[in-house]
């Protein structure tokens, strides 16, 4: 392969890269802090990989301009990553609260040490 076609698509192999990181996090790592980080990077990953797909190269932003042909940039990603963002926020606040009680109910938020409590 050339090095133009990394160039070319780099949002889309960035986006791949973010997301394989947090799925490393998430699989390598027993501390659930870390767990709910490497699931807010694999999130930014999909943002990007969304933002990348809905752009268009020599879009104009999405204002119609009657009597003007243009080519314009999807705004539907961009809506659907704010409504994502909000619901990653919410999901990294409660999964953040509930590591909280987990730790104030055993003193430790590291997950084998809290398997073999539980068992």
């Amino acid at each position: 392969m050339e090095f133009s076609f990394f160039v070319a698509n780099y949002p889309y192999i960035f986006s791949m890269l973010l997301f394989s990181l947090g799925w490393l996090i998430i699989f390598t790592q027993a501390n659930l802090i870390k767990k709910v980080i490497g699931i807010n990077i694999m999130e930014s990953g999909i943002f990007l990989f969304f933002l990348a797909v809905g752009d268009i190269a020599g879009g104009n932003p999405p204002i119609y301009v009657e009597g003007v042909e243009q080519v314009y940039v999807n705004p539907l990603p961009s809506a659907l990553i704010l409504t994502g963002i909000v619901v990653s926020f919410s999901i990294t606040a409660l999964a953040l609260s509930i590591i909280i009680k987990i730790y104030q109910s055993y003193r430790t938020i590291y997950m084998p040490e809290l398997l073999r409590i539980m068992e």
